[in-house]
């Protein structure tokens, strides 16, 4: 598969199986800064409210953002690590990951996602991947490392607003 080809089934199998759905809220391509010489974009950004009936429900939800990375060159172009909300994550074929995981190791807090074959294991799939193009399997986004929730950077107000532009 192409780079381009392996982005679009990363942002595919992303918005079917994490994105989507009832009280899930999120845009695609956010900027964020969007007006200064420090513009910043985000693939995903993702709004999770506690609950949608009280105001402290939208108050105390929070954000994750998710950065694809298509190959290691991708990964080592000097985009897409602008991660600025609570929960953080990079999107990637698992056998990107393989490649990269002792540079990973020093990206503290920012969580790993991979797209695995469904109801196989992701030690297994890590020791011997699947190609992507197989099209006979069933994929699922597996969390292959958590990501720690911290402290976001901008308010709700911003957060949203900026999702809220990017129309998507």
């Amino acid at each position: 598969m192409t780079r381009k080809e392996i982005t679009k089934f990363l942002q595919h199998l992303l918005i079917q199986d994490r994105l989507s759905g009832q009280g899930k809220y999120y845009a695609s391509e956010v900027s964020l800064d969007y007006g200064t010489a420090k513009v910043r974009r985000v693939d995903f950004m993702q709004f999770v409210p506690v609950n949608c009936v009280y105001v402290d429900g939208l108050e105390k939800g929070h954000f994750i953002s998710y950065e694809l990375k298509s190959c290691k060159s991708d990964y080592h172009s000097g985009y897409g690590k602008n991660f600025i909300t609570e929960k953080n994550y990079f999107v990637m074929p698992i056998s990107v990951y393989k490649e990269l995981t002792e540079e990973l190791k020093k990206e503290y807090g920012i969580g790993i996602m991979c797209p695995v074959p469904k109801y196989r294991d992701t030690r297994d799939e890590f020791k011997n991947p699947t190609p992507l193009d197989k099209t006979d399997i069933e994929w699922e986004m597996k969390i292959l490392k958590p990501a720690k929730t911290k402290s976001r950077d901008k308010s709700l107000t911003e957060l949203l607003f900026c999702m809220l532009r990017s129309g998507r």
